[in-house]
């Protein structure tokens, strides 16, 4: 993604896992952000568009950013495992980048079948008393698969017109839980066109 861009392999259950960071230009790390990629079996890699604005802002804030393909995809080993095996290989990543740069916080990041892979490791994290200081979530999969409840200061953004996971469906999780969600006007699942909001709604909220 720029001059910076390191490839690194992680050997997961599955095998070789094949994975990308990103360092931030011209300053010492500030936080980590691991971001997971949209369904593999509809053609969902790291290079996404999306997870590489993530990545992008990301940087911005002084983050350390990195992704990975999940199994199957790329040059990554293994078969599509349902989200179950992607959350057991996120987790993998999670504990070397804290080997690799220990003390640093960290922030999950997410794209369509990415947020519930994220969403979950956030869940066994908390468990372990080492919860990601946030999530972000975009194109958050609620109605697609079962979302565990988030915290509260969990970043929500949805496209208006997704028709791949309907706003109404991310409303319907998030009320119970009383969460806010950011509504990108005339924003389709991709959001093509639209790629700039999500970049400047985390840039802002990491700079507060």
């Amino acid at each position: 993604m720029n001059a910076q861009t390191q490839a690194f392999t992680l050997t997961g259950a599955a095998g070789a896992l094949e994975c990308k960071l990103d360092l931030p230009a011209d300053v010492a790390p500030r936080g980590i952000a691991l971001i997971a990629h949209p369904h593999p079996l509809y053609g969902g890699t790291m290079d996404n568009k999306v997870v590489q604005t993530l990545a992008r802002a990301f940087m911005a804030v002084g983050y350390i950013s990195v992704r990975m393909n999940f199994r199957g995809v790329g040059s990554s080993a293994g078969a599509h495992d349902a989200g179950m095996g992607e959350t057991d290989d996120m987790a993998l990543l999670h504990a070397h980048m804290l080997q690799q740069y220990p003390g640093l916080p960290v922030a999950l990041a997410g794209f369509s079948f990415g947020t519930f892979v994220q969403s979950q490791l956030q869940q066994r994290l908390t468990q372990q008393s080492q919860a990601a200081e946030r999530l972000v979530l975009v194109g958050s999969a609620a109605g697609k698969w079962a979302l565990p409840d988030v915290p509260a200061n969990t970043l929500i953004i949805h496209g208006e017109q997704d028709d791949t996971i309907p706003l109404s469906d991310v409303l319907d999780w998030a009320r119970p839980q009383d969460l806010g969600v950011l509504v990108i006007p005339g924003a389709d699942h991709f959001f093509h066109r639209k790629l700039h909001h999500i970049k400047q709604l985390v840039v802002e909220l990491w700079q507060r």
